[in-house]
């Protein structure tokens, strides 16, 4: 026994030396699941739409999922792999306007694409420490966002650059108590990166200083306060670690079907780090001894809700098995996004009101011979932004309906690669959003439509060894 444990500790560690170099990748800003959560950990799910993953037993991916169903996966095994993503956001502008306080003219600038390509990278690394427990490691992006417009756009005043990226270092452990019972656990280290930049109407941020001085004690501000005429750029950033679980439950009630049930904690994240303004020179000095536009660091609460899903899978006959997921996530923890500044400016704050949503998806795993098998599946996933009022240029985010294909191919034994690709049809998504500033002439509304897709490329490959 104390030899066989400690085979498996030499295991574990090549295994680690293996995958860690490659968690570097791992940083990445994208969102192609609602809200801002990375659904894309692993190729073999992509190809069902990620119907069943809980109850999965092809590979160590599983454990993002259920931690419980790693009982399932046999022997010692290594993934890796990576999805690409193209998403288009392109927004038509349909009367954008100043602040109501400036007569609400309309807004300069050209409509844009938000969208903006990425890569999620995945890896996970498995172990059996005896034949009833299992150890799992797994490290991988749970959320991110990224959107990016060209800087002199209709919106922005709303947003220019828009990036959560984050890493999720994922421990877990699966325990067998039965033919029919299995239980699993994890803790996640999670770090987030994020970056916010905006343009700046600085001349219109002119225009309130001089209703409140005069002209003639700002001269500078009075010659400068034509709204539109005078950019300035917004440029936050910060990072945080924080700690999380998650735990797993799967019943057999049969040989040939299994439930699953799963969940993955909320992470709360106090990101801190720096806002940077640049200012015409024309009005530097007047903006500042207002204490607005000064660089100073930031702090902002930032929780990453907790997710629950269930799901069920059955195996039809020796070529045919069908899957589906029901997956529900807390985002009405999104309440607002406030960043405090650690200088005289007040907080910058943005009301999102989000509510909880749910996933639906159904798969079919189709086996062509002993070295192939087909995947396809379907998904609709709702968006937890609640109205057009509250959806902003950095998160355009709506409900999307979802079409997979996938191929697994067992190249070799102790090889086998998955390939998986989707379609996601987005509703026509209408913004009516309007800048919540304590300066009242800075409350433009950005006032429109977005025509979004997203296709998503997945590749892994496995080892067995």
């Amino acid at each position: 026994m104390h030899r066989t444990i400690l085979d498996a500790q030499r295991g574990l560690l090549k295994g680690i030396k293996f995958i860690w170099p490659l968690a570097l990748m791992l940083l990445f800003s994208g969102v192609q699941a609602s809200g801002f959560a990375l659904v894309e950990q692993s190729a073999s799910g992509q190809g069902n739409a990620f119907s069943g993953a809980a109850t999965s037993a092809e590979d160590p991916s599983v454990m993002y999922f259920n931690p419980a169903a790693m009982t399932l996966v046999r022997g010692r095994q290594a993934t890796l792999g990576l999805h690409y993503i193209h998403p288009k956001a392109n927004f038509t502008n349909q009367g954008s306007t100043l602040a109501a306080s400036l007569g609400g003219g309309a807004l300069s600038g050209a409509d844009s694409d938000g969208g903006k390509n990425g890569y999620v990278p995945n890896l996970y690394y498995l172990q059996h420490l005896n034949p009833d427990l299992v150890f799992g490691l797994g490290i991988n992006a749970p959320f991110g966002l990224s959107t990016e417009y060209e800087s002199g756009w209709v919106g922005r005043y709303h947003a220019v650059k828009s990036e959560l990226k984050s890493v999720n270092i994922n421990p877990s452990i699966a325990w067998r108590l039965d033919d029919r019972w299995s239980f699993g656990a994890g803790v996640s280290a999670e770090y987030v990166d994020v970056t916010l930049s905006s343009a700046v109407d600085m001349g219109s941020a002119c225009a309130a200083v001089v209703v409140k001085l005069g002209a003639a004690t700002v001269p500078a501000c009075a010659a400068a306060a034509t709204p539109q005429g005078s950019d300035g750029f917004a440029d936050l950033t910060g990072n945080d670690w924080s700690y999380g679980f998650n735990l797993g439950v799967l019943f057999e009630p049969t040989q040939d079907s299994r439930i699953g049930l799963s969940y993955r904690s909320k992470v709360s994240q106090n990101v801190s780090g720096d806002a940077t303004f640049t200012c015409p020179a024309a009005v530097l000095a007047t903006l500042r001894a207002t204490g607005s536009f000064i660089d100073t660091t930031l702090h902002a609460d930032v929780t990453l809700p907790e997710s629950t899903s269930l799901g069920y899978s059955l195996q039809v006959n020796p070529d045919l098995s069908v899957m589906v997921d029901w997956t529900w996530t807390h985002w009405s923890r999104f309440k607002e996004l406030r960043i405090v500044y650690d200088s005289t400016q007040a907080d910058s704050v943005t009301t999102e009101s989000w509510k909880n949503t749910n996933r639906l998806s159904l798969g079919a795993n189709f086996r062509l011979d002993p070295t192939l098998m087909l995947r396809g599946g379907l998904a609709y996933d709702q968006t937890p932004v609640p109205d057009a009022q509250h959806r902003t240029a950095r998160i355009p985010d709506n409900s999307r309906r979802w079409i997979s294909l996938g191929l697994a191919w067992d190249m070799t034994p102790m090889a086998r690669l998955d390939v998986g690709y989707s379609h996601l049809f987005v509703n026509n998504t209408a913004v009516n959003n309007t800048i919540e500033s304590s300066v009242p002439t800075l409350n433009a509304t950005l006032n429109g439509s977005y025509s979004s897709a997203v296709d998503i490329v997945s590749a892994q490959v496995n080892w067995r060894y």
